[in-house]
């Protein structure tokens, strides 16, 4: 493909170099990746500037560099005799605003816009994302479409999984735009795309033309990296705001989906052009539930999706009521953003079982309850415990939980209210504590939980391994109980200083809960907090 061809789905160009060379192989972002024929984007990440690496990416070949540093001496500064060597030999350099909305667009021109050939459905929220996206993508699975799924747990294209990270957040633009192209190539007509706000902030979904936008609820989260509560939502609010501007597809309808019973809801709808339709409990809501059944092991409920429309009943083996949320999200995509019947759209949310690290159960024989499940935030982990509480039945909820280092600070003594108010006893570790001190951020847990009535040792401990947490939490558990391990679900690694070290919650459940039964299985997974940790060479 031609530069000019690529330079054409730009926003905007604000300088460059004459030129018009071919682009063979494609375009980058990591100066290491790159072969001779590629274009180099320079952008600033959040530990490293990539205006940093441009010489790397001269030396190995790059014929064009786009960047967005205020001036070229300053984004050229370590390597200005490279630059000018490759410029005096046709080298091409592109000055824009924007060095990671300019990737997106880029990435989407190289590989034919994927995302206007296909219909695009974006979920966006704090929690509830990756199982909202399962529960639409299993509804047109259920329908006879054929779906592609782009969540932080995995990418799904027809029969082909691929995992889509270490720690959950939206992958890159050019990963992005890669799965859609293959989505495509592979037939598909619909993709449903899990959009953090870290994915909407750092353009990593500019350019995927969404038609359906679909929010779970906006809480505490992320203001480490946003600043503050107002500038979240407004990152979530640009899924919503795109519908505007996005790529007309013959046919196809914008349509926002909105909570009606949470804060977000007026906020959004003051900021959206598009169609909107809302869904919740509240009788006020398009889409609504009523009669709802909460069991042990599974939901029910019935629907009443529009005046014109007959009531339908559905099963789902999710539990707890902010699951009733998160299918009624689904739902009202399949009702009321593309017209499938009430009966398809509840065949499809029973057709999916669960969803990895999502209320994970783990039963080998013991006579207590054993849950994994991805609860980070405050508010997932009060949903999380609520639904914990109603499967106990009267009996204890034990709880492990951490908080992540170099995150939102404030969310730490949060979450430690939260487990003091409703779990019976408490386990703070650790969760990716990074660079920052594990005991100081567990620290901040405890006063949390101290605040609530909590007392150490008693109603709850600190325990620095995460192996050690959960077989402490598994060993005191008596029949009836609900252990939960909350915070790492289907991740699998932990982040101690800059090293990632291999870990999952799941295999963790397993050999816990082994040991205590005396049963084989899997070994505890070692961390540098483990007793006896030998750094692996």
């Amino acid at each position: 493909m031609r530069l000019s061809q690529l330079l054409s789905a730009l926003p905007a160009v604000l300088d460059r170099t004459e030129g018009d060379p071919d682009i063979p192989n494609g375009i980058e972002h990591d100066s290491r990746r790159v072969t001779p024929g590629a274009l180099f984007v320079a952008r600033r990440g959040g530990d490293t500037d990539g205006h940093r690496f441009i010489p790397d990416a001269i030396a190995k070949g790059a014929v064009a560099i786009v960047y967005d540093s205020p001036s070229p001496d300053g984004a050229f500064r370590q390597g200005r005799g490279a630059t000018e060597n490759v410029a005096s030999g046709g080298g091409i350099f592109i000055r824009v605003p924007d060095s990671a909305e300019a990737l997106a667009w880029l990435c989407a021109a190289f590989h034919g816009f994927p995302a206007r050939k296909l219909v695009m459905i974006g979920v966006t929220g704090t929690d509830g994302k990756t199982t909202t996206c399962s529960l639409i993508h299993s509804i047109l699975i259920a329908a006879g479409l054929k779906a592609g799924l782009i969540t932080t747990v995995s990418a799904v294209i027809g029969a082909q999984l691929f995992d889509t990270g270490l720690h959950t957040t939206t992958p890159d633009a050019p990963d992005v735009q890669r799965y859609l192209a293959q989505m495509v190539e592979a037939g598909m007509t619909h993709c449903v795309l899990e959009t953090t706000s870290h994915g909407l902030a750092q353009h990593r979904v500019t350019a995927c033309d969404f038609d359906i936008a679909v929010v779970t609820n906006i809480t505490h989260e992320h203001l480490d990296f946003h600043g503050s509560l107002e500038a979240y939502r407004a990152a979530k609010a640009k899924l919503f705001e795109g519908l505007a501007t996005a790529y007309k597809k013959p046919g196809v309808e914008k349509l926002a989906v909105l909570n009606a019973d949470d804060e977000s809801f007026d906020y959004l709808r003051e900021r959206i052009e598009a169609p909107h339709v809302s869904y919740g409990l509240a009788a006020t809501a398009d889409v609504r539930a009523t009669d709802v059944e909460y069991r042990p092991d599974c939901t029910c409920f019935s629907v009443v999706s529009s005046p014109q429309s007959p009531v339908f009943n559905l099963q789902t083996s999710l539990v707890g009521e902010y699951n009733v949320y998160n299918s009624l999200a689904a739902i009202t995509v399949g009702v009321r953003g593309l017209g499938l019947d009430g009966e398809t759209v509840a065949r499809g949310v029973s057709l999916l079982k669960g969803v990895p690290g999502r209320m994970e159960r783990f039963a080998l024989g013991q006579t207590f309850t054993a849950i994994v499940d991805f609860a980070h935030t405050p508010n997932a982990l009060k949903r999380a415990l609520e639904t914990a509480r109603q499967m106990a039945k009267g009996h204890n909820v034990i709880v492990v939980f951490g908080s992540a280092g170099l995150r939102d600070v404030v969310k730490r003594w949060l979450m430690g209210e939260v487990a003091a108010e409703l779990a019976d006893f408490t386990i703070i570790t650790a969760e990716d504590p990074r660079t920052e001190s594990l005991e100081a951020i567990m620290a901040e847990s405890a006063e949390g939980a101290k605040s609530k009535g909590g007392v150490e040792r008693e109603t709850f401990w600190r325990i620095a391994d995460r192996g050690e947490a959960i077989q402490f939490a598994v060993d005191i558990a008596k029949a009836g109980d609900v252990v939960i391990a909350c915070g790492k679900a289907h991740e699998q690694s932990m982040c101690f200083g800059a090293i990632e070290y291999p870990w999952d919650d799941r295999v963790a459940m397993k050999a816990a809960l082994s040991t205590r039964l005396g049963l084989p299985g899997p070994a505890m997974p070692k961390l540098p907090t483990s007793p006896g940790w030998i750094e692996p060479k």
